[in-house]
């Protein structure tokens, strides 16, 4: 992601093309075509069309290819609007989906947009290419925005964490996670980078002009410098190529990046977590190590590499895969990099040539090889030149570490001893030790570079941590490694959820919306908890750890643990198969993951080979000797012993303290990780690897997908989806959505909340999917979508509308053009023959040029005149028209400074509205604000006691730890103490030994006396070996008696045993039975209670019922009244809507006509020849009149008739719902008969189950018997086998009863089978476990009473001692004889020891399945437990069930009051409503009244008319007259003064019909003035009526409020009806199901009695030939014992003798040494004395003497030895050959054993086939059960003693299980009655419901009615309107008709006026065309034609 100079533009790669977005085209293609998207194994997903819905399966079309496909509705998702493409925040998307998530990142991917937010999380795309997005210019341009300001960017998110720093003084942190090679490290070297530029104390100090600290100018920028320096090393020790990525960060890290309050950088801190050391030993195909092994290689000198004895690449064992270059990078450029980048840190030369010397030797490791010796396993080193090189790189010696790697010293208890290793052991010591000491390298170096970057000199006030970590990782198989990584992810993701709902829900409480806190990382805690919970149950680590301090532990037994421990957990899985290759399974949040456990135990405890570690602690290098400082706190050798044989797993400890297991480091410092994460603010960045080629431009759809979920993007959504995540401010709403509610909002200003509540009214949208906040309004995912659909439907009608408007207005205006043209071609037509006529008639001619010439001499004058008046005029004109432009420019200026004024009145009015509302919410913030601070100082008083709680909990760990630390003190001192009476007693045993050597000088003086009495002992050896004889016969009878004796103590001590149990089990039986007794007593006391109640819940039911018919009755009336009054009540609101409305139009048509009057006024002035076309028009307008109210009449009929029709249907519906009625009552009478009759069913089954717990407590008891026999056996069989008869003979007896009842219990009985298996199994376990305790018990004894003879017979032997010294001669020649004995003894003793081996494990077997047995004995009594809670719960139940009824019945009272109130209102209403009707009827009367004047008004408007029209036709007449005259003068030059006379009488004439038509006019004034007048007082009645008619309706209202809320009432205690009757139902299910489950349960005890028996008698005749094996192995193992303790006896014996003659011989030679001494002595002595030779010489030849004598003694002695020594090897000889026999014997045994076990199976197979074939060999019992019954016989004699105790017992337990039985019979009983009483409740439910339903019918019927009675008056009304505006019509063109008037002109003028009136008229036609649009304007220019 390096930038690029330029050559590209930036912003392309930020910023999204909105103009492609809103495109109006696309958004009407996903308006149209439905678009959705479907799941597509190619992409993903992909979009499609629906085109149909078939069930659950859509039928879509595939926008791609027009494919057709169907598809699940489940699998479609929805797709958001065009608006929300390339969305820069993905929580913004209405659908928030899988597919509409991945749909926008792949489009934001192609379009060159890495970066997009989810939310909290910015996610980034790795491009796989170079970006100019990381210039100085680009971090310029994020420098100080917000992050909504720009687009994504990992500068934003760096930008806003650095301000939230600096703002809030909170410590921030930035999370990237993601795959290898997803772009992590690259984005983190961003965030660096940023930081670095932005934070720079240099830059920042300059660009601010802060005065610069005194420090030389070098260090100014040096720290910036060194942190970006930081990652190259950490890159090349750190990173490496892998397959998914070349430089690939093979650990996590935080880097903590510590500032100043001024905000510059003062020190940064780097911690690592989870370094990949295996890389460092072996790497998979085309993958490399670490790059610091190739840079060394490629990049060192000549010189450097023969410091570092460095060799070529394909030398080295560790680099698997020799060299691969990385492409675009040289590996001996980046060495010189990172040498520099160690520089500019400041480190030395000497640690980079020790830091390379280490990398060096790691290599070297690799290379040391070992060979297997011929012989045996171990591991040598042939050539040590390796070695060598190691150890001089290293600093060590050649020698040791050769020594401490093939043959390391262990310490073995207290002694160190020197084991060799195998090959395999020394390799993995090797590649252990590489590992560490790299491991050691790299945390030394993160250590060194956190020196390097901490700064004290400056203050640090807060810090931004960068997390760079991998991120969730699922391979097929899953490691050590991955739980680790997963466990990491799984606590950010829950930081994650817990931080992002935290935010939300603050903006929640801050914009005031209702929310209930869900804390989301709750659901992420099982998890965690299976792997991190220390105890109870232990979670992974823990029990890792845990075996880790186990010998002989393994990966095996770690998982077998887990399973144990942790099997039931809701997140961990087992293997479901066998071959499955993983070990378990944990479900986390991103998916579930497969772990195999291999090599978990070594990983975690990470053994070393402590001896090369002190070599290396010893290191004559001081840097490796540094490394290696800690080696105390390594994992020996010594802790992991056999590492062969136990796969490392041996008992591990430490030298100094406890060892810490990787799992614990890890753990330790994840905590404190997310202890440091909590307190900061996180920021979150995911990172995406979008394929696996590294090719730019390509996005595979699964891979992100699987990513996104792995990322917890998807989660993160999840819990988007749980809020409201649409939100959008209120202007943009109202402006956006306003168009939907067109009416919602009213005119004028309204503030933004109040307007959008309005129109989320008037949407009419679910409450529960929205939200209004203080400023914005928050919708749950998907409803923007829908609106956005909605308002798309609009603007189209809208659209379609206006174009139709558009059009037609269009087409009028051609229409009326066409009509002007056709009337004016008609004038000139006219015109022109007229002209043609006249022009060749002569009079016309002479008048033409007569004209000119009449009063020519006063014509000029009168020019003059009219000239100059003319001129007076035009001048007049010219100054009004000054004056008017004058105050028209005034006028202008006026209004211009009134819209001014009117603008700036609501510019001030919309601020102060504005400034209200700021000033509103600035107090609401205020108040938030103010709460969140109170909220922040308790939250900090909380803290501050949690602190305090916290403090006093580390006191008490402190105190506790310094408890602990006591203890170990005191331990130490025990152990130092031990060691000292350890130092004491050994001090002791050499001082005994002293003693003994005194001793035995003793023993040689008595010697000699020993021989005196030699010849005595000689004697008495014969009268010994007689003694011992008899001796040894009486020890055999006594110890045969012995055995006899413990035998019958055991025997009485059972016999014991069994009384005390069966007294126990008797009085248990008595206490049981007084117990059921007094319940009896109890139940029977309840059972007479509950028949009293039920009698008179009957009672009761039965008058309840009575009433619900008189009530159904009643409710049937009151519904037909309801009926009828809502009926008329619909009547007079529709009335008066109607009269509303008909007052609204008439006021209307007032002011129309009003207008139209004006209009009329003025055309008649203009238009008063065109009389004749308004004549025409009015025939025409009457005939239309006259056809309108034939239309009118017929409508009416049709109404009445329709209104029949519906008064019929009316009739008929209600004949239905009377027949509905009648049928629901013969449908009761039914159903109570069928209740009787399944009463009688109940019975019946009541019957069966007595018999059923009949047989049950039968079985029950014999069950007890069964028990009572297991306890012991002969007497158990002898019982068992007769009840087995019993019961065979009444399992014949009770087989034809079962068979009726075996549908219902057949599952049952599957069940019953399985617990009898179990209980026969567990019975038998018991059993055995029970003989073998026995057994242990006679063995322990005879070992006890063994132990003590062989005391007594030790103590015999000391006193013995003395006398078998002299008797050892003797004893000789026996030897011989014994050590065949011995060999025979050692033989049958080793055999024991077997058999005791065996035995014990046995023992450990039997007391495990004891565990078990008494587990599953807990079980069963807590399932026992459970039934009895069930049965108490069921009793509770029904108490309950009966107070319910009683409230019932309550409830039923109240509302049949309610009824009865109902009722009386009703009778009210209706008598209101007569009332109503009859001042309706005055009303109607008055208005006929009224329209029968207006009708003879309106006959004398028409007499006025018809005058008007003779007086027109006289006109006319005139006219003609005058046309005449005009053509009858012959004489041109007739007098002008006849003329001048005949134009007098023409206008005498017209000035007297002018007269009577202003007369008429007059009159007709009058007539109207009457009109109006009539009107007005038709008005003011109307307007009272109207007021009655509200007043009344209000009233009304009122009351239909108050029968509405009555309505709601009832309904809501219907409901409340039907919630108790469900619970009820609810209740009576449950108690079903429990007794189905006592019944289930009941059947499985008879199977497993059944079961039992038949086990028990095949267990018997086993037990009877084990009985016999047993006997049999008891007599031979009593003989073994016995020749065992001879054979002992004589052992110890001949080891004593060995012992003494071994004394004897050590004396001997301490005597022979004795001599020599003083022979030695006494030659130096004659050497010295020559002078008393002579003297001497005598003493000298007596001491020889005595030296010869002492020789032959020494010979003797030596010859004795000799002798012994033969005998001696040939015992070990006979020892030898005894035990090659003892082995065969063993193997025997086994064999025998396997044998043993083979037939065991073999039981248990045939056992299993037996259970199979029982079923079909019934048939065959009879011959076996002779056969069985002869047994039993011969077995009743001998146990009639035990047998009649027993049946004594027997006895008691049969009354008890008698009484039992009839306990049973009583509960059973008392279901009964629950039943019949639920079954009574649910009948009364179901008579409510029916009820309710015909009323709601009823309802809904009389509604609709209402309805169509509406439509009707609604139509009726319309037709009314419609005549009366045709009258209106009519009116309007009679006034026109009234004031036109015969006025003559000349011809010629009277032409061109009329052209001109026929223009005025039709272009004022045109123009109400336009104004109106009405059909009667647009008629208008029809007449002219």
């Amino acid at each position: 992601m390096a930038q690029r100079s330029g050559q590209e533009d930036p912003e392309r790669y930020l910023f999204v093309d909105r103009a492609v977005i809103y495109n109006p085209a696309t958004q009407a293609d996903w308006t149209a075509k439905k678009l959705v998207w479907i799941p597509s194994e190619r992409h993903g997903f992909e979009a499609a069309s629906i085109k149909e819905e078939k069930g659950d399966e859509v039928l879509v079309e595939l926008a791609e290819n027009g494919k057709k496909a169907l598809v699940n509705k489940d699998d479609i998702q929805k797709m958001n609007p065009p608006k929300f493409s390339k969305v820069e925040d993905m929580a913004e998307l209405t659908c928030l989906n899988e597919a509409s998530v991945l749909h926008n990142l792949k489009d934001r991917y192609y379009s060159g947009l890495i970066y997009t937010y989810s939310g909290l999380f910015c996610v980034v795309i790795n491009p796989y290419k170079n970006l100019p997005i990381y210039s100085e210019n680009i971090i310029e341009m994020y420098r100080g925005k917000k992050r909504h300001e720009m687009p994504p960017h990992i500068y934003a998110i760096s930008e806003s964490a650095y301000r939230c720093m600096l703002q809030d003084r909170e410590d921030q942190s930035i999370l990237c996670t993601g795959e290898s090679g997803a772009g992590k490290t690259e984005n983190t070297k961003k965030v660096i980078q940023y930081l670095a530029h932005v934070a720079s104390s240099h830059k920042g100090r300059k660009d601010h002009n802060i005065p610069e600290s005194p420090k030389p100018v070098k260090h100014q920028g040096e720290l910036e410098r060194q942190l970006l320096q930081a990652n190259p090393i950490l890159e090349s020790f750190g990173n490496a190529k892998t397959v998914k990525n070349d430089n690939s960060s093979r650990f996590g890290k935080f880097i903590r990046i510590n500032f100043d309050v001024t905000g510059y950088i003062v020190g940064a801190n780097i911690e690592t977590y989870l370094l990949e050391k295996s890389r460092a030993v072996r790497q998979a195909k085309d993958e490399r190590t670490f790059h610091i092994f190739y840079q060394l290689l490629a990049g060192a000198g000549e010189h450097l590499k023969s410091d570092l004895l460095l060799e070529g690449f394909n030398n080295y064992r560790f680099l698997s895969n020799g060299y691969i270059p990385i492409p675009g990078q040289q590996d001996k450029d980046n060495f010189q990099e990172t040498m520099e980048a160690m520089h500019i840190m400041g480190f030395s030369h000497d640690e980079i040539l020790s830091m390379l010397k280490v990398v060096s030797s790691v290599l070297q490791f690799g290379n040391i090889s070992f060979k297997k010796e011929r012989n045996t396993d171990q591991a040598s080193m042939p050539e040590n030149t390796v070695a060598q090189k190691l150890c001089h790189l290293l600093g060590m010696n050649v020698m040791e570490f050769t020594r401490a790697i093939l043959t390391p010293r262990i310490k073995v208890g207290r002694d160190y001893v020197q084991k060799a290793q195998t090959k395999e052991q020394a390799d993995f010591a090797v590649e252990a030790l590489a590992k560490a000491t790299y491991e050691r390298l790299f945390r030394w170096l993160v250590h060194r570079i956190n020196k390097a970057l901490d700064r004290t000199k400056r203050q640090g006030a807060s810090f931004i941590g960068i997390l760079d970590i991998a991120g969730f990782e699922i391979f097929e198989l899953n490691s050590f490694e991955q739980l680790c990584i997963n466990y990491t992810n799984e606590k950010l993701q829950q930081l994650f959820n817990h931080t992002m709902f935290i935010l939300e829900q603050e903006e929640y409480q801050r914009e005031g919306i209702e929310w209930n806190f869900i804390d989301f990382g709750l659901d992420l805690q099982p998890c965690i908890d299976l792997i991190e919970r220390p105890a109870n149950p232990p979670g992974v680590l823990a029990l890792l750890d845990e075996e880790c301090w186990f010998p002989k532990a393994t990966d095996k037994t770690f998982v077998e643990k887990l399973v144990q421990e942790q099997g039931t957990h809701s997140k961990f899985q087992k293997p479901r198969q066998l071959k499955d290759k993983a070990d378990f399974c944990i479900i986390h949040y991103a998916g579930k993951v497969d772990y195999k456990a291999d090599e978990w135990l070594m990983k975690n405890m990470d053994p070393l080979n402590d001896n090369v570690a002190t070599l290396l602690h010893q290191s004559s290098d001081k840097f490796v000797a540094e490394l290696w400082k800690d080696v105390d706190r390594i994992v020996g050798l010594d802790q992991v012993t056999g590492i062969t044989e136990t796969a490392f797993g041996s008992a591990y400890k430490t030298k100094k303290g406890m060892f810490r297991t990787v799992g614990q480091l890890y753990k330790e410092s994840l905590t404190k990780l997310m202890a440091t994460l909590r307190n900061t603010n996180p920021n979150f960045v995911r990172c995406i690897i979008p394929n696996h080629e590294k090719r730019a431009g390509k996005l595979d759809p699964h891979l992100v997908l699987d990513q996104l979920r792995c990322n917890g993007v998807l989660e993160g959504i999840r819990i988007c989806r749980q809020g409201f995540p649409n939100r959008i401010v209120f202007q943009e709403f109202r402006q956006r959505y306003e168009i939907l509610t067109p009416n919602a909002i009213p005119k004028g200003f309204m503030d933004g909340k109040q307007a959008c509540e309005r129109m989320i009214r008037a949407l009419e949208l679910d409450p529960n999917l929205y939200r209004i906040g203080q400023s914005k309004i928050f919708f749950r995912a998907g409803v923007l979508a829908h609106l956005e659909e909605e308002r798309d439907l609009k603007i189209t009608d809208i659209i379609i509308f206006f174009q139709a408007v558009c059009r037609g207005y269009l087409a009028r205006k051609a229409f009326a053009k066409k009509q002007q043209q056709l009337s004016a071609l008609k004038i000139l037509q006219r015109n022109c023959a007229a002209y043609l006529k006249l022009r060749h008639w002569q009079w016309w001619r002479v008048f033409t040029k007569v004209k000119p010439l009449l009063q020519v001499t006063r014509q000029e004058e009168e020019l003059q005149a009219k000239d100059e008046e003319l001129m007076k005029v035009k001048e007049k004109q010219t100054k009004v028209e000054a004056e008017l432009e004058e105050m028209e420019r005034k006028h202008q200026q006026l209004l211009e400074e009134k819209n001014i004024l009117a603008e700036q009145l609501q510019a001030e009015t919309e601020l102060f509205a504005e400034a209200e509302e700021m000033r509103a919410r600035l107090a609401a913030k205020k108040q938030e604000l103010e709460e969140i601070l109170h909220d922040l100082e308790s939250r900090v008083e909380e803290e501050e006691e949690r602190n305090q709680i916290l403090q006093n909990e580390k006191k008490k760990m402190q105190g506790h730890i310094q408890d602990l630390e006591e203890q170990l003190d005191e331990e130490e001192g025990a152990r130092q103490k031990l060691q000292l009476e350890k130092v004491t007693a050994e001090a002791k045993i050499k001082k005994m030994e002293e003693e003994i050597l005194l001793l035995e000088d003793q023993n040689s003086k008595f010697l000699k006396e020993k021989k005196l009495m030699e010849d005595r002992i000689a004697e008495c050896t014969s009268q010994l070996a007689e003694e011992e004889e008899k001796a040894k016969n009486l020890a055999k009878l006594k110890n045969k008696q012995e055995m006899m004796i413990t035998d019958l103590e055991e025997r009485l001590k059972k016999e014991e045993k069994t009384r005390q149990e069966l007294e126990k089990a008797k009085r248990k039986l008595d206490g049981e039975t007084t117990d059921l007794q007094d319940q009896i007593a109890e139940l029977q006391a309840q059972i007479e209670e509950l028949k009293i109640q039920l009698a008179k819940k009957e009672e009761e039911l039965q008058a309840a019922l009575a009433r619900g018919d008189e009530e159904a009755v009643q409710k049937n009336n009151a519904l037909k009244v309801i009926r009828e009054l809502q009926a008329q009540i619909a009547e007079l609101q529709e009335d008066l809507e109607s009269e509303k409305a008909s007052r609204n139009k008439a006021e209307k048509q007032k002011r129309d006509l009003s207008e139209e009057l004006e209009a009329l006024k003025t055309e008649l002035e203009d238009t008063l020849d065109t009389t004749a076309a308004q004549q025409e028009l009015r025939t025409k307008r009457e005939q239309e009149v006259a056809e309108l109210k034939k239309a009118i009449e017929e409508e009416t009929k049709n109404h009445e008739a329709q209104i029949q029709e519906i008064r019929q249907r009316h009739a008929t519906a209600l004949e239905e719902l009377s027949e509905q009625l009648e049928q629901a009552k013969r449908f009761k009478a039914n159903l109570e008969k069928n209740k009787q009759g399944l009463e009688s069913d109940n019975k019946e089954l009541a019957c069966e189950v007595k018999v059923l717990q009949q047989v049950k407590a039968e079985s029950e008891h014999k069950r007890k018997k069964l028990d009572a026999q297991v306890q012991e056996l002969t007497a158990k069989v002898t019982e068992g086998e007769r009840l087995r008869v019993e019961l065979a003979e009444k399992a014949n007896k009770l087989q034809n009863e079962l068979d009726n009842v075996s549908s219902l219990l057949e599952e049952a009985e599957k069940k019953g089978i399985k617990f009898a298996k179990d209980a026969a199994s567990l019975e038998s376990q018991l059993q055995d476990t029970q003989e073998l305790l026995q057994e242990e018990t006679r063995q322990k004894l005879n070992l006890s009473s063994r132990i003590r003879q062989l005391e007594e017979e030790k103590n015999n032997l000391q006193e013995q001692q003395e006398e078998e010294e002299e008797a050892r001669k003797n004893l000789e020649k026996q030897m011989l004889a014994l050590q065949s004995q011995l060999a025979d003894a050692k033989k049958k003793v080793d055999d024991d020891l077997g058999t005791i081996e065996g035995l014990e494990e046995n023992k450990k077997k039997l007391l495990k399945d004891m565990e078990s047995l008494s587990q599953r004995l807990e079980e069963k009594a807590m399932a026992y437990d459970k039934l009895e809670k069930t049965k108490n719960r069921l009793q509770q139940e029904l108490d309950d069930l009966m107070v319910d009824l009683d409230h019932q019945r309550q409830i039923v009272s109240n509302l049949e009051k309610k009824q009865k109130k109902f009722d009386q209102m009703l009778a009210e209403e209706k008598n209101i409503s007569a009332r109503y009707a009859e001042e309706r009827d005055r009303a109607e009367a008055e208005a006929r009244e009224k329209e029968t004047k207006a009708l003879s008004l309106a006959r004398a408007l028409e007499e006025a008319l018809e005058a008007k029209e003779e007086f027109e036709r006289q006109n006319k007449q005139l006219r003609a007259d005058m046309e005449d005259l005009m053509s009858s003068k012959d004489d041109v030059g007739k007098n002008v003064h006849e003329l001048e006379k005949s134009k007098r009488t023409l206008e005498q004439q017209v000035e007297e019909m002018r007269t009577q038509l202003e007369e008429l006019e007059d009159e007709l004034q009058a007539t109207e003035d009457a009109k109006l007048r009539l009107e007005v007082n038709m008005q003011a009645m109307k307007a009272q009526f109207e007021r009655d008619l509200q007043a009344r309706d209000e009233q009304n209202e009122e009351k239909k409020r108050m029968l509405v809320k009555q309505v709601r009432e009832l309904e809501a205690e219907l409901e409340d009806e039907r919630k108790q009757r469900a619970l009820a139902v609810a209740a009576k299910k449950k108690m079903e199901m429990d007794l189905k489950d006592l019944e289930g349960q009941i059947e499985a005890a008879n199977k497993a009695r059944d079961e039992a028996i038949k086990q028990l008698r095949k267990l018997q005749a086993q037990m009877k030939d084990y009985q016999r094996e047993l006997e049999e192995a008891r007599a031979s193992r009593d003989e073994i014992f016995a020749q065992s303790k001879e054979s002992e006896k004589k052992l110890k014996g001949l080891e004593a003798e060995i012992l003494q003659l071994q004394e004897e011989f050590a004396a001997s030679e301490r005597a022979r040494r004795h001599a020599e001494q003083e022979r030695d002595e006494l030659a130096d002595e004659i050497a010295n004395s020559a002078s008393g030779k002579s003297a001497l010489l005598d003493e000298k030849r007596r001491l020889e003497a005595r030296i010869a004598q002492l020789e032959e003694e020494l010979e003797e002695e030596q010859s004795n030895m000799e002798l012994l020594n033969e005998r001696f090897r040939k015992t070990t000889l006979q020892v030898d050959t005894l035990n090659s026999e003892l082995a065969g014997e063993r193997s025997a045994a086994q064999k025998s054993e396997n044998a043993r076990q083979q037939l065991e199976r073999q039981n248990k197979e045939l056992k299993a086939k037996l259970q199979e074939l029982e079923g079909s060999v019934k048939s065959k019992f009879k011959a076996t059960i002779s056969t069985l019954e002869a047994k039993i016989v011969q077995l009743e004699e001998q146990l009639e003693q035990e047998a009649k105790e027993r049946a004594a017992a027997n006895k008691l337990v049969r009354r008890t299980e008698k009484k039992l039985k009839e306990v049973f019979m009583q509960v059973e009983d008392e279901r009964r009655h629950a039943d019949q009483y639920k079954e009574q409740m649910e009948k009364a439910n179901a008579r409510m419901k029916q009820l309710k339903r015909q009323l709601e019918e009823a309802e809904e019927e009389a509604t609709r009615a209402n309805a169509s009675r509406r439509k009707l008056q609604r139509e009726l009304d319309d037709a009314t309107e419609a005549n009366e505006g045709l009258s209106r019509e009519v009116s309007t063109l009679k006034n026109r008709l009234r004031r036109g008037g015969p006025i003559t002109f000349s011809s010629s003028r009277s032409g061109r006026r009329q052209l001109h009136i026929e223009g005025a008229s039709l272009e004022l036609s045109d123009d109400d065309a336009e104004s109106k649009g009405s059909d009667v304007n647009e008629a208008q220019p029809a007449p002219a034609e």
